[in-house]
């Protein structure tokens, strides 16, 4: 479904820039979007974890909803996006963890090189977040990577699993490493990281930038979500902690929908309206 979206979407706007960033442990196109001012980008980065696909649907629909009105040079929910994206690119990555999504909805045969460490250490597949390696790829940036993996431990996750794995390493997942070298070499204004469900809005990490801060609570203020902490088995080895930690970027993590992953794809629609406005307003701070 999203290879065939990207290249609808490229087929439409001859302006969007289209290109993989990597592959997935199992050989699927971790794909990134681009329209607008390319030497000053902001990037959105979705669906780090199998449950939350939701977030690659309103990614994928809001690139598309920016496009047409950026061709059309017309307002959307009273933003002039012409002149938006003629002054700060977007950059969107609708799926980080491919092989993840297609283990929770298809099971473990979808990724039959690693079908025996899927069924073995996951009961359900209908609740996997991980890769095809049982890796939680927001576990797994080097961020606080050390003390995250301790905690694991603490709680009885000694190896792959469906969720809350960090990995060997940080950066041990091709996935991670995609989207390292990605930031690195385009230096981006500032990230946001989609994830679900909640309404919430995460932006501290250690010494969290003042820019951060106040992109956190425009997102919740448009959006009308609200901001929070993550429990602490959350906090550290994220995409997010890793932005603000090591290249000293402004980030945050929205934390969309409300219910119980996977959220059903009647939250789909609804939930993209509510956050549309500061979709739109937080490619700029």
């Amino acid at each position: 479904m999203q290879n065939f979206a990207v290249k609808n979407i490229c087929k439409k706007f001859p302006f969007v820039k289209a290109g993989e960033i990597g592959k997935s442990l199992c050989k699927r196109s971790i794909w990134a979007l681009s329209v607008g001012n390319r030497k000053n980008m902001t990037l959105y980065a979705g669906t780090f974890h199998g449950m939350e696909w939701i977030n690659t649907l309103i990614l994928l629909s809001f690139f598309e909803e920016l496009c047409i009105h950026y061709k059309n040079r017309s307002a959307l929910l009273g933003c002039d996006v012409f002149s938006i994206l003629s002054n700060q690119g977007l950059m969107v990555i609708p799926c980080v963890n491919p092989d993840g999504v297609e283990i929770q909805i298809n099971g473990a045969s979808s990724c039959p090189q690693f079908e025996r460490l899927i069924d073995k250490v996951g009961d359900n597949t209908k609740h996997w977040q991980s890769n095809a390696r049982g890796v939680d790829l927001n576990h797994n940036f080097n961020a606080g990577w050390k003390q995250l993996r301790y905690l694991e431990i603490s709680q009885g996750i000694k190896g792959p699993a469906p969720t809350r794995y960090g990995g060997k390493y940080p950066f041990s997942e091709p996935e991670t490493i995609a989207l390292k070298n990605l930031c690195i070499k385009n230096k981006f204004s500032h990230a946001i990281a989609f994830h679900s469900q909640g309404r919430e809005v995460y932006s501290a990490y250690r010494n969290t930038p003042q820019k951060s801060i106040d992109l956190g609570n425009k997102f919740a203020r448009l959006a009308e979500y609200k901001v929070s902490e993550p429990e602490e088995i959350a906090t550290g080895g994220g995409f997010k902690d890793w932005v603000i930690g090591y290249l000293k970027t402004p980030a945050i993590t929205v934390e969309t929908g409300l219910g119980k992953n996977p959220l059903p794809i009647g939250d789909f629609q609804p939930e993209y309206n509510r956050i549309k406005k500061a979709l739109v307003e937080c490619i700029i701070i």
